[in-house]
């Protein structure tokens, strides 16, 4: 059993992308991996098939059910906005120890590979007081950081770097997503992030296709988890 919390530099930089990815990676190599994406905002109920959960639920071969919604993301909210604000609109708040429970609970029940895709970027909140950040370092679980290739990219992934080695957290791997239309080299732009990332792995991962077809890139980034 082996369990990766998948965040980024910010948000709208492909980590559904990759995280349905590695999920048909491991699924291609025969392997057992399970998912969850506990909280997700901008969450349209009539479109369940095109929301984050919807996506990795359809990487793992299932349906998005009323009850695979509930048990793979059971924090949705309408809004684009940031968790706590998206929450506050409905009147509603996220409460962080039972964020932490289920996200536990889900790794000591998982047999293989378990993918935690969080909400944004490390320091979004998700209430008054925790952020992302809390909530990777209450698990305690290797992180996988996506960022992109856009300018200002280096930038904000060192920054997610630094928090995450600030609270000792290890990271598994680093991964540059490319950015469409961006006029940033992806190569450059991965070469100058390894320069300050201490050692850790970063893999470029081109906008080839969907996340269903194999890339070497995922190849690469699902062996890196194997050795981590």
């Amino acid at each position: 059993m082996s369990a990766f919390f998948v965040t980024g530099s910010g948000t709208e930089i492909g980590k559904t992308f990759v995280t349905a990815a590695l999920i048909h990676e491991l699924r291609r190599r025969g392997r057992a991996v399970a998912a969850l994406k506990p909280v997700a905002s901008g969450f349209d109920p009539g479109r369940a098939d095109e929301s984050d959960p919807g996506i990795l639920l359809a990487a793992l071969g299932e349906p998005s059910s009323a009850q695979a919604l509930e048990r793979i993301a059971p924090w949705r909210f309408r809004a684009p906005l940031s968790p706590d604000m998206a929450a506050a609109r409905e009147k509603r708040v996220i409460d962080f120890a039972a964020l932490v429970e289920h996200s536990r609970a889900a790794i000591t029940a998982s047999p293989g590979t378990l993918l935690i895709e969080g909400v944004g970027g490390v320091m979004v909140p998700l209430d008054e007081r925790h952020t992302v950040l809390d909530w990777i370092a209450a698990l305690r679980i290797p992180a996988i950081v996506v960022t992109g290739s856009y300018l200002g990219a280096i930038s904000h992934a060192l920054t997610a770097l630094d928090a995450l080695h600030s609270r000792s957290l290890a990271v598994a791997a680093i991964v540059v997503n490319e950015t469409p239309h961006s006029g940033v080299a992806l190569d450059e732009t991965a070469a100058t992030i390894a320069c300050f990332a201490d050692g850790t792995p970063v893999i470029t991962l081109p906008r080839l296709g969907g996340a269903h077809q194999p890339h070497a890139a995922i190849g690469r980034l699902t062996e890196r988890l194997d050795r981590f």
